[in-house]
């Protein structure tokens, strides 16, 4: 096989084979092709697309190029959940205990995080002496005892996608919607997942910004999945303003233990019933998907969603008692208060600038040497559709400086208040096939 055939096979809109797709992210993930090579293949892919068995073997190379976790020994179906990112974005907290707490088992790999604020790693260590670290054996035993662990990601996982999406960043191929979907799926399927539930974020704080372009995304990562062997589906869900209140890795950790007291925001619990409901309906737990919804808000309404995540701090050396005493996770020395500076609705909050704020203010990494502020954040007091009264407060920015004049700034660009009230959708469709 010559690079340079492959290339023009791929100009000439023809469909690729399964061993031509492992040549090239073999030959890439070792050296023995170069970058200007690869870059004109991305190109190529980017204004030709993939074919549904081409992004499958796509997907599949890149998971073969580095480590593999074998959850074999984990009983029963392990469903994994994915996320395409936004503002506020909460989930995992919630969904790990709850689903857990009615038999399905999350073995969940996590990252931290660049952007707006940490990963779900960064967001648990916010609970004092919480950890991480933990070997293959510890990990299995954890689940298969508990129901419930959650480990750093492998340093080896999905080598080729690293260099791959370090390659499109430069190249301007990161908006190909083949390469995207196979560099989210290609990680749940070398994580080990029997299922996958993928989270498809759409709106301005989103990086798919039209219902057509995310519908396009979950089809093809449903497809994917199915195709390698893994029963999947998608919720395309609503990111046009921040995902519940807190946007920062302690004050997520506090929301979600509100959450699963049965009183945390609206858009949260909504969001993490549906998604909940799809993993437990995956993990063979329940005949419907309706009949999964009704079990998990049993769960969170009798408290023992709660008690599994209370479990679950316990076992991997966590303090236990932040669920009770929110002044035990990191606090932020200073707060200040954005008010509103008019009557009326909330019209528009615009999500991407309150992640942003949020940044500024140390909750998120702009580069993986960032050092990220646990106690640094907001809680978004007033959302879309909400009267406000002048003087009523927007936003609370937490920081332990008070350099709060960029972040302010940034607030009340991304706030409009007008006359009529708007409602938004928050979960716009459900993806099976």
């Amino acid at each position: 096989m010559r690079m340079v055939e492959l290339i023009k096979k791929k100009q000439e809109k023809k469909e690729l084979t399964k061993n031509e797709i492992q040549y090239i992210m073999e030959g890439y993930t070792n050296d023995e092709i170069p970058d200007y090579q690869v870059s004109a293949w991305a190109m190529a892919v980017y204004f030709n697309d993939m074919t549904d068995h081409e992004r499958m073997a796509l997907t599949v190379a890149i998971a073969e190029s580095g480590d593999q976790i074998d959850l074999s020994k984990i009983e029963g179906i392990k469903v994994d959940k994915h996320s395409t990112g936004g503002v506020g974005d909460t989930t995992t907290l919630i969904l790990a205990p709850l689903v857990a707490s009615v038999g399905v088992p999350v073995a969940k790999m996590s990252g931290r995080g660049l952007g707006h604020t940490g990963g779900t790693i960064d967001k648990l260590e916010a609970i004092p002496g919480f950890h991480i670290e933990m070997d293959q054996e510890e990990f299995i035993d954890l689940v298969n005892r508990h129901k419930i662990a959650v480990i750093g990601q492998s340093g080896n996982l999905c080598p080729a996608d690293k260099k791959l999406y370090a390659l499109r960043d430069v190249t301007s191929t990161v908006d190909s919607l083949p390469l995207i979907a196979s560099s989210i799926m290609s990680k749940k399927i070398a994580s080990g997942a029997d299922a996958i539930v993928l989270d498809v974020k759409v709106g301005a704080g989103a990086f798919m910004k039209t219902t057509e372009k995310a519908e396009e995304l979950a089809h093809a990562m449903v497809t994917i999945g199915k195709l390698a062997g893994r029963n999947t589906m998608a919720i395309i869900s609503d990111m046009n303003q921040p995902l519940g209140i807190a946007v920062g890795n302690a004050l997520e950790v506090e929301e979600a233990i509100e959450t699963l007291k049965g009183r945390g925001p609206s858009d949260l619990e909504e969001l993490c019933l549906e998604l909940g409901a799809q993993m437990v309906y995956l993990g063979g737990k329940a005949e419907s998907i309706s009949q999964a919804k009704t079990m998990l808000k049993e769960k969170l309404h009798s408290g023992e969603a709660l008690e599994k995540f209370k479990e679950f701090i316990e076992n991997q050396g966590g303090d236990s008692r932040v669920i009770d005493d929110y002044q035990r996770l990191p606090q932020a020395k200073f707060q200040k208060n954005i008010q509103a500076e008019e009557d009326g609705f909330v019209t528009e909050i615009i999500a991407d600038l309150i992640g942003r704020a949020a940044m500024e203010l140390g909750a998120g990494r702009a580069t993986k040497e960032s050092k990220i502020d646990l106690a640094a954040g907001l809680k978004v007091l007033k959302k879309v559709g909400d009267p406000v009264s002048k003087g009523d407060v927007l936003v609370t920015l937490y920081a332990n400086t008070e350099k709060f004049e960029q972040s302010e700034k940034m607030v009340r660009e991304a706030y409009s208040i007008g006359k009529e009230q708007i409602h938004l959708t928050l979960i716009h469709e459900t993806i099976t096939d």
